[in-house]
């Protein structure tokens, strides 16, 4: 599958995406329309598949539109429209872009990147519901994409050195919405609230591709906002929404003790990217009265790769549930390249047609990185008897302790208990001992 075909599964007349600054509602039958145009104005501005079409913009429906048209006429390559000049100007010649989309005014800093690489601008906003594109090119047709074709770019954080390029294929993240969609069993009904932005992973699958591909609605506010979140939540009656951590305790420091009005609406709540702490998740569910559900994603996957399951199955505290259309494995970190059994802590590793193939150009890495047709995610982690999965640590971040190993979140989750702590990171230095 690819994701234009993802994006036609459902009927027409179902409503999209709402806005809620400007209140307008999309039908899918707007939205296909929308992205079939601006896949021409791409295609005829001179991008074939293959190219990388940049965008640094706002979450919004300009977004949503470029991205999924980009992935039809070439392949999409959204940047954190906060990147500073040398950000621009290092992810704009690594992607080697073809084009970059910009809004209207501001944006200064990735202006200039481009125009010292050479990158073509267009500039893109949204009136009365409608994409607008400036300049707005016409004469070719963007041809179908094919599941093999590179759908999205994206980078690794880069922690350890120079951020890989990760290459996700249409049919990676076919499957990969497939799978998120099944796993909280999406349906026409569900309402999805983004909050996490456009040009990360876990925006663009989770709360986007798997809602468009159950057909369900997507409600997209230009930013996470905790001041006027809850009255989104009470206006437009989402089902469910993602977030990381320190959104939710944003979002609880703000309702304090009291549930919210249009809490109840909540089917449930998605934690993903970063450890949820389980003061933090009881308190969720005690405030929102709603269960919360811990995700394991990173880019290399399209995202998903466990979640804790919906009630009335068991869900875990500091668990990140059982593997979702995901093989997972833990190998011995000792480079003696075993799988360990239930019970032993070790590297987890995956497979499944949701992972990449490879990195873009790394033949180091790849040779690194993959075993056996085994994806090593660098995670240190555990699998019990149930086959819950619980991260213990990032592998090159465990703390030797005069030859004992500890993981930094052991340490946190300590901290995090005493009521004066709201953020926590651990980290070892070096001890002339």
């Amino acid at each position: 599958m690819t994701l234009l075909e993802l994006l036609n599964k459902a009927p027409g007349a179902s409503t999209a995406i709402i806005l809620p600054e400007s209140g307008v509602r999309l039908t899918y039958n707007s939205l296909r329309e929308q992205v079939a145009a601006a896949a021409d104005i791409f295609t005829s501005a001179g991008i074939e598949p293959g190219y990388r079409v940049a965008m640094a913009l706002p979450n919004g429906l300009e977004t949503i539109v470029c991205f999924l048209a980009a992935s039809i006429a070439g392949t999409a390559a959204p940047l954190n429209a906060a990147y500073r000049h040398d950000e621009f100007a290092f992810y704009l010649e690594d992607t080697d872009a073809k084009l970059l989309i910009l809004p209207p005014d501001g944006a200064d800093e990735a202006r200039r990147a481009a125009a010292e690489k050479n990158v073509p601008i267009m500039m893109t906003s949204v009136e009365g519901g409608e994409v607008r594109f400036s300049p707005s090119t016409a004469g070719r047709t963007a041809g179908a994409p094919r599941p093999d074709d590179i759908a999205l770019i994206l980078h690794t954080s880069g922690t350890t050195g120079r951020p890989k390029r990760v290459p996700l294929r249409h049919r990676n993240m076919a499957v990969s919405a497939e799978n998120i969609a099944n796993t909280y069993k999406l349906t026409a009904s569900d309402v999805a609230l983004t909050v996490m932005p456009l040009f990360h992973v876990h925006g663009l699958m989770a709360s986007t591709l798997a809602t468009l591909l159950s057909g369900g609605t997507i409600t997209v506010p230009e930013k996470f906002n905790p001041l006027s979140f809850w009255r989104t939540v009470r206006d437009y009656q989402p089902t469910w929404y993602s977030a990381v951590p320190t959104m939710h305790r944003l979002l609880l420091a703000r309702a304090g003790d009291h549930r919210p009005a249009g809490a109840e609406h909540l089917r449930f709540i998605r934690s993903a990217s970063a450890p949820l702490s389980l003061h933090t998740m009881q308190k969720l569910e005690h405030v929102f009265g709603t269960p919360v559900l811990e995700a394991y994603g990173m880019t290399e996957a399209s995202h998903q790769i466990a979640s804790n399951p919906l009630p009335p199955a068991a869900r875990r505290a500091e668990s990140v549930g059982v593997g979702t259309g995901v093989q997972i494995r833990i190998m011995d970190i000792h480079g003696h390249q075993k799988h360990l059994g239930k019970g032993h802590a070790g590297e987890v590793v995956i497979k499944g047609p949701n992972v990449i193939d490879g990195y873009e150009n790394n033949a180091e890495a790849n040779l690194s990185s993959f075993v056996d047709g085994w994806f090593r995610t660098g995670d240190q982690g555990i699998i019990d008897d149930d086959g819950h999965l619980r991260l213990l640590a990032r592998i090159k971040e465990l703390i030797n302790r005069g030859g004992e190993k500890i993981a930094p979140k052991e340490i946190g989750d300590v901290l995090l208990k005493h009521p004066a702590v709201a953020e926590a990171v651990c980290f070892g230095v070096p001890h002339p001992k």
